[in-house]
């Protein structure tokens, strides 16, 4: 794996593990506090007071494993970065702009569901740079092919030592001449994961999110609730996650398909585990963080179509 892709990661994954969220537990069982209503694992290090009476009467009950106590918290409308001292770099740099971001624009569209889209796509956007570079080396990767295949057979059967560290520096010199990356299929992948988790603890700690519907979808409900409570169009969602992941990466794949080298095999690997992965999750993500994970796949989708089309005039 390249390099700053391995020093990229290292950092990501500190971040990760610092200020995340933690769930709330019956002091006398200690087990995790269920929501019923949503399905959804009762976030101890809320950012804000909830509305709901019923939720709020769990935080009460349970407030003994709570760090803040519940009648000192902000109400979710009025809440500001600044209020709540927890602790963790992630909290602070990602999780508590982000949850701040998603208010402010909710209580002007009067809908959070429709704010956690728009904030993910005003993310994409910032983004574009990025994405935009990441499809072009994927359209480059595909047009080499047929040299990539030319070195493949001039090495298929040999597998001696010397043999091997002549075809892979034939495979570099060839990505170095064209300009390619097989890395950087997949690095807006790995950029995605710090904001797909900042976005999840954002909405599992601001409750007034997940208390909130958009149309019938209730945002706190996880699919797998949603379908055993009889509302079937948790399918859809379900499928519109998978279908709108597959089309986002579905170039990307193409493109490492193309290109037989190692770093490509495990830049192809890792997105085929984040399709299955999301594809196992998304049964049990609120409905908030599938509404984000289908608009910035679709948009991205979208992008990569045109920036194809317009390479190709």
């Amino acid at each position: 794996m390249n390099k700053k892709i391995k020093i990229l990661v290292g950092v990501l994954l500190i971040v990760l593990v610092s200020g995340c969220t933690q769930y709330l537990k019956n002091p006398e069982t200690k087990k995790t506090v269920t929501y019923e209503k949503t399905g959804q694992v009762v976030t101890s290090n809320i950012l804000c007071k909830p509305k709901d009476p019923e939720l709020l009467k769990l935080y009460e009950k349970n407030k003994a494993n709570l760090e803040i106590p519940i009648e000192k918290l902000p109400e979710c409308s009025k809440f500001k970065p600044s209020d709540i001292k927890y602790k963790g770099i992630w909290e602070s740099i990602f999780v508590k702009p982000l949850a701040w971001t998603i208010v402010t624009i909710g209580n002007f569209v009067k809908n959070y569901g429709i704010s956690v889209m728009l904030v993910g796509l005003f993310i994409r956007i910032i983004l574009m740079p990025i994405s935009k570079k990441s499809a072009l080396q994927t359209k480059k990767m595909t047009e080499k092919n047929p040299e990539m295949q030319k070195i493949e057979k001039k090495y298929k059967d040999k597998t001696d030592k010397e043999s091997m560290m002549a075809k892979s520096q034939e495979t570099m010199m060839l990505y170095k001449k064209h300009g390619v990356n097989p890395m950087s299929g997949c690095l807006i992948a790995i950029l995605q994961l710090p904001l797909f988790f900042a976005f999840l603890e954002a909405i599992n700690r601001v409750p007034a999110i997940f208390e909130e519907k958009l149309l019938t979808f209730q945002l706190g409900t996880t699919p797998m609730v949603g379908i055993s409570n009889g509302n079937y169009l948790y399918i859809l969602l379900v499928a519109l996650i998978i279908a709108s992941t597959y089309f986002s990466m579905r170039d990307a794949l193409k493109g490492n398909q193309a290109m037989q080298s190692d770093q490509a095999k495990q830049s192809k690997y890792m997105m085929i585990f984040m399709i299955g992965f999301i594809s196992v999750a998304s049964l049990n993500l609120p409905t908030a963080i599938a509404l984000y994970w289908i608009v910035t796949n679709t948009f991205a989708a979208i992008q990569n179509m045109i920036v194809k089309r317009n390479d190709n005039k």
